[in-house]
This record gives structure tokens, C-alpha cells and sequence, in this order.
């Protein structure tokens, strides 16, 4: 087989997306045999070529240095494929340039932009987001029609694309996610020294992710802000942009105290601020997956999640669920995983077992066989 994979997404400041394209490579590479005869083709933007070093001969990197979403993309990287007589290539998105013809699969994640098509979800003035937002649903409706298989997430997701896709339940294959467990150093200085430069004072509960509107991040603070606890604090971690902006001039206009925003932190950094955080408060509206809850679990943290299927699913009886539209519900929910012991015992036990159901070597071993079964 020669296997195309679309990494121009590569790497952790690629957010959700980036990540899930580093682990499914790395994991390829684990599993592959070096004597198959199976060749992977690599393609990868400048700024994250540089980062990805193939750990198997059978694996290459290309240059594919075309911007997402853009004519460059749909023009030039059609032919750049082209020259590589692929057998199968995977765009672990949906952006399938219109004009590539060849066999591919695609993995979606979610179908947020078809659920939240509001202005409020982009800095583009409102006709130029309608124009984007149309050319979303060609790119994507052509797509799914096209795809060989379809890689999703989860069983929601899958639901999700089959209602609003016609003809495509039988092409649709689940592949969860996984998260990582990274090594930190163990001195209680450390921590605390690290949880300085953010300007953390302990105790805090914790979110991590975007400020995308549908994180429901205004109804988290705007909830945090009716607890009675002056020594409590929230801490948000996500890279500034105007989304997170957004959220401080809330905090602003709203004198909310005790809200702390990290900007972008390093996976070192992160861990420990995951570890030493009181609980995980997850109040996201829709998901595909959902990753941070299970990052936390994995760290010994409490996690309190949005009611959401996906989220229920995902993380069964191991979260506290709230109704993340509900003001009055989701500080209750903030104050009983703070405050009950029990409470917090059993979601650190039950989060440990849940974790150890995904794993990122099984989903490429189910990758690997979704790719045989499609050429």
C-alpha cells in the first residue's frame, strides 16, 4: 500500500486537531512492520516540518506547504498527491480539495460549524463568514459523498453525520481518542513555582480549551461569579485571541473576581496545573470527543461536565453532569465537587478506570485496518 496522510495540521498549537494527527502518525510508525512493503507519505506545511522526525524507514515527509482552507489548497495540493501514485489517501479533516479524484477517507470530528453557524464564531465581517460558511458545506458535503470510509470520534458524532448526511451510515467507522500521561516532576516546590508565573494561588478549579462560543465559556464565568467562596479561583487556560479577549472584557464589565487567564502554557506546565487543580469544570455545549476531561481524569482531578450525549458517552459514570445552559445548576455543580469529599473519592477512582479505555495504539490499529479495508 501507499498510504497518503494530509499532516498540515501537525503538532499541539494545532490545538484538538493537530494533536490527533501527531498521535495517529506516531502510533502508525509503532505499529507498521518495517518489512510490509507499506510506504506512508507524510505531507506537512514549512512551519511543522521541521518538527516531524519518522522513527520508521517506511515512513516520509513532504512538503506540502498550502494554507488551509484556501485556492492553494484546492488547486496545487491535488496535483502534489498526484505524484505520488497513491493508493489511499487520509485527510484527517474534512477540507478534501474539490478537485482530488483519487481514493481517500476523512476523519470529522464534529459537526460544530453546522450546529453553531452564528457570527459570533469567527472575526470576519458578517458577509464574508456567509460566504465561508457556504463554501464549509460544499467542501464538506463533497466529502462525506466521496470519502471511502469516514473516521469518526464517537457513537454521537457518528449519529450526527448519518442524520444529516444521506447514504453515509454504512461508510462511518468510530475510532475513539486517547489521552497522554506526561512525567512531572514530583517537589511540591516546583509546582508551586510553576503555578506562580501564571499567577496561580492554590485552591482553583480549571478549565482547558478555546473560547470558541460554543465552550459556553461566558456561562461558566458568569456561574463562577455567584459563589460565595472568595478563596476560590478559576483558572482558564487557552491561547489569547479574540474569542478569550472576549470572555475577559465579560469578566470586566462584570467585576468577576478570582478569574485567572493563562494564555498558551507548555504540556510541561500544563500537567502540573492540571494536578494541582481542585476539579475540571467542562461546560461545553457540543463536542465530538472531548479530550480535557479525560486529561484530567488521567492527572487524579474531579471532572464536572455539560450534561452533552457525547460527553455522557464518552466519560459514563465517571463525571459529575450539569445542565451547562443553567446558571444555578452549574455553580451548584462547582460547589459539590468542591466541597464533598465522598463525592470527589469516587469520580478521582472511577476517572482512573475510564481513562484506561482509549488508548492511542488501538485507534491506530483500527485505522490501520479501516485503511486495508478501503483499497
Amino acid at each position: 500500500m501507499r498510504i497518503g496522510i494530509d499532516a498540515r495540521f501537525y503538532g499541539v498549537k494545532n490545538k484538538g486537531l493537530g494533536r490527533y494527527t501527531q498521535k495517529l502518525i506516531e502510533n502508525l510508525e509503532s505499529i507498521q512492520d518495517k518489512d510490509s512493503g507499506d510506504e506512508y507519505f507524510i505531507f506537512l506545511r514549512q512551519e511543522n516540518l521541521d518538527e516531524y522526525h519518522p522513527k520508521n524507514k517506511n515512513f516520509h515527509k513532504i512538503l506540502a506547504d498550502y494554507r488551509w482552507y484556501s485556492f492553494s489548497e484546492q488547486i496545487h495540493l491535488p496535483k502534489l498527491l498526484n505524484q505520488y501514485n497513491l493508493d489511499l489517501v487520509h485527510f484527517p479533516h474534512f477540507n478534501v480539495p474539490l478537485f482530488y479524484r483519487r481514493p481517500f477517507i476523512i476523519t470529522i470530528h464534529d459537526l460544530i460549524l453546522l450546529h453553531f453557524p452564528t457570527i459570533r464564531n469567527t472575526t470576519l465581517s458578517p458577509i464574508y463568514y456567509w460566504i465561508k460558511f457556504l463554501a464549509y458545506k460544499l467542501v464538506i458535503g463533497s466529502a462525506v459523498r466521496r470519502a471511502k470510509k469516514i473516521i469518526t470520534v464517537s457513537r454521537f458524532t457518528r449519529d450526527d453525520i448519518a442524520g444529516n448526511y444521506r447514504n453515509t451510515e454504512k461508510k462511518i467507522e468510530i475510532t475513539y481518542e486517547a489521552c497522554d500521561d506526561l512525567e512531572v516532576e514530583s517537589e511540591e516546590k516546583c509546582g508551586n513555582e510553576r503555578l506562580k508565573r501564571y499567577g496561580i494561588m492554590k485552591p482553583y478549579v480549571l478549565y482547558v480549551g478555546n473560547a470558541y462560543p460554543h465552550k459556553n465559556l461566558e456561562n461558566l464565568v458568569l456561574s463562577f461569579n455567584e459563589i460565595s467562596d472568595n478563596n476560590l479561583s478559576l483558572v482558564l487556560v487557552g491561547k489569547s485571541d479574540y474569542f478569550y479577549r472576549r470572555i475577559k472584557k465579560i469578566v470586566k464589565k462584570n467585576n468577576i473576581r478570582n478569574v485567572i487567564f493563562t494564555d498558551f502554557v507548555s504540556d510541561y506546565d500544563l500537567n502540573i496545573i492540571y494536578k494541582n487543580s481542585k476539579a475540571y469544570i467542562f461546560p461545553s455545549l457540543y463536542e465530538g470527543f472531548g479530550l480535557p476531561p479525560l486529561e484530567a481524569m488521567r492527572r487524579g482531578v474531579p471532572v464536572a461536565s455539560s450534561d452533552h450525549g457525547c460527553m455522557k458517552e464518552v466519560l459514563e459514570d465517571s463525571a459529575l453532569y450539569f445542565d451547562a445552559k443553567n446558571k444555578e445548576e452549574t455553580k451548584k455543580a462547582i460547589e459539590k465537587i468542591i466541597s464533598s469529599g465522598e463525592l470527589r473519592k469516587k469520580l478521582i477512582r472511577k476517572g482512573f478506570s475510564q481513562v484506561e479505555k482509549y488508548s492511542w495504539e488501538k485507534m491506530a490499529e483500527r485505522v490501520s485496518d479501516i485503511y486495508k479495508k478501503s483499497i
